[in-house]
């Protein structure tokens, strides 16, 4: 009998519960702004995951999903639980890049690393916070595999 072939992601080390991320793919970012293009005028908005650690690596879009000009609302009843799930990605047509009070209490409740995307959604027309919506850093990275500025080369 031939063995039952079982697909696994594999990490040098798995995240850990709790880690923040300091980096996000450039497939991901660029991903998110064409996505936020294309829903423009309304806004547009979706969850971000890691898939190694610290770092961002899928856009996952929520079923049921709905936006205007002024909001986006996220069915996170839709989402199955998932610890690599660090929070959420959304655009704001008016191109502002700072969160609204909307904005925050979501941030407050619900994840670790938050972006928004300005019009015209250009590579540099973006901004990440954390769930306190303080502005962070997140540097963007090639591949989910590519070494962290500042880490070891164990620490990737």
């Amino acid at each position: 009998m031939a063995p039952m072939f079982r697909p696994q992601r594999r990490h040098e080390r798995p995240p850990r519960l709790g880690e923040s991320p300091v980096a996000i793919t450039r497939s991901v970012l660029d991903s998110a702004l064409a996505s936020a293009r294309s829903s423009y005028p309304n806004e547009f908005g979706g969850v971000l995951r890691v898939t190694a650690p610290r770092v961002i690596g899928e856009l996952l879009l929520l079923p049921g999903t709905t936006s205007g000009r002024r909001h986006a609302n996220f069915q996170l009843y839709m989402l199955h639980a998932d610890l690599a799930v660090v929070g959420t990605v959304h655009s704001h047509p008016s191109g502002a890049l700072h969160p609204s009070e909307a904005d925050l209490q979501l941030f407050r409740g619900w994840g670790r690393r938050h972006v928004i995307l300005g019009a015209p959604f250009t590579a540099d027309c973006w901004r990440s916070y954390d769930g306190n919506g303080r502005p962070v850093p997140l540097t963007v990275v090639d591949s989910a595999n590519a070494a962290l500025p500042g880490a070891a080369p164990d620490d990737r």
